[in-house]
């Protein structure tokens, strides 16, 4: 009896998308690595304190501080006003606010690399397509079939000039504006 031979099983992605997630895993890994030293301490503080645990440890430290300067406890009372507490709350606060703030810059610069990733692909993207189209119209002309001549094909065919379309964003938005005041 002959052995059957399965045929391979189908990756549930194509390779160009295998290749495209690896490359993007190992610029992520390599940006990680190049991080210095101060942007690692703030994302780990801003990653701590966005945690249901510092939530949970600020309870009991300030409960515990409460607790003890209100006299409920044999410890001696050492801030009875509270004064202390507000000032470590203060600073704390000015510290925290920093570390987030140092965190949504970096996270702000990644977001403005990966828009203009995003833009330059769209872009290259566009072009292939109008060159496409062009090729694709040129052989339906050879070939006489009708839709050729659609006169949508030839603005179509015409490429993108990212500019131009800036200028028309930026006028819309002046003529809408104009329109609202």
């Amino acid at each position: 009896m002959a052995a059957t031979s399965n045929p391979p099983a189908e990756k549930p992605v194509a390779g160009v998308v295998e290749r495209n997630v690896a490359a993007l895993l190992e610029h992520r890994r390599r940006e990680e690595d190049e991080r210095k030293f101060h942007g690692r301490i703030a994302d780990a503080v801003t990653r701590l304190a966005g945690s249901s645990a510092f939530i949970y440890l600020h309870l009991l430290f300030f409960g515990a501080w409460f607790v003890i300067n209100r006299g409920w406890t044999p410890l001696a009372p050492f801030d009875e006003s509270f004064y202390l507490l507000g000032t470590v709350a203060s600073v704390e606060a000015i510290f925290l606010s920093t570390f987030v703030l140092i965190t949504q810059n970096r996270m702000a610069d990644l977001a403005e690399k990966r828009a203009e990733l995003d833009l330059q692909i769209s872009l290259l993207a566009e072009h292939e397509i109008t060159r496409t189209l062009k090729l694709v119209a040129h052989i339906a002309e050879r070939m006489n079939i009708a839709a050729a001549d659609d006169p949508e094909l030839e603005e179509l065919k015409r490429d993108v000039e990212p500019k131009a379309v800036l200028d028309h964003l930026d006028e819309q938005r002046e003529k809408r504006d104009a329109e609202k005041h």
